[in-house]
């Protein structure tokens, strides 16, 4: 794979977006509450984890995945050397994107079906890793 054609401020960007996307989904506008609720969780409970470690982790963490779709999406061949088509775009890059959130949506439904978790905890928490992934494709696609 040729590194230089993944554009990295497009993986910056991706990554950031899943991190926002994160905020906005878990709020309790959108599905923090059930989020909490399916947890057994309060608050204060929530306020009770170290913000620092646990956001600096997850950026990170988003940062990677947006770093590893962006390794599939690198589709200029190593051998070209002049003015070479690409197959990525932003329809393309949302498509991979969403495939690959297929993924772990599974893994959490496999998890939770064992650990006897709620289809809401399911749809919340692999439907945020469905969309962000979906997000960090149309965006490294888009920035070609």
């Amino acid at each position: 794979m040729d590194m230089s054609s993944i554009n990295w401020l497009a993986v910056l960007v991706a990554g950031i977006s899943a991190f926002v996307l994160g905020g906005v989904w878990y709020s309790p506008a959108l599905f923090g509450n059930a989020w909490m609720s399916e947890n057994r969780m309060t608050v204060e409970d929530v306020k009770k984890g170290n913000a620092t470690k646990i956001y600096g982790i997850a950026f990170i963490l988003s940062l990677l995945m947006a770093v590893n779709l962006a390794m599939y999406l690198a589709d200029t061949p190593a051998e070209c050397t002049g003015n070479c088509a690409q197959k990525t775009d932003i329809t393309w890059g949302a498509i991979a994107g969403f495939l690959s959130g297929i993924w772990p949506f599974c893994g959490i439904a496999i998890v939770g079906l064992f650990e006897h978790k709620s289809a809401s905890y399911i749809f919340i928490n692999g439907g945020y890793l469905l969309v962000a992934l979906t997000l960090m494709g149309a965006i490294i696609g888009v920035w070609r």
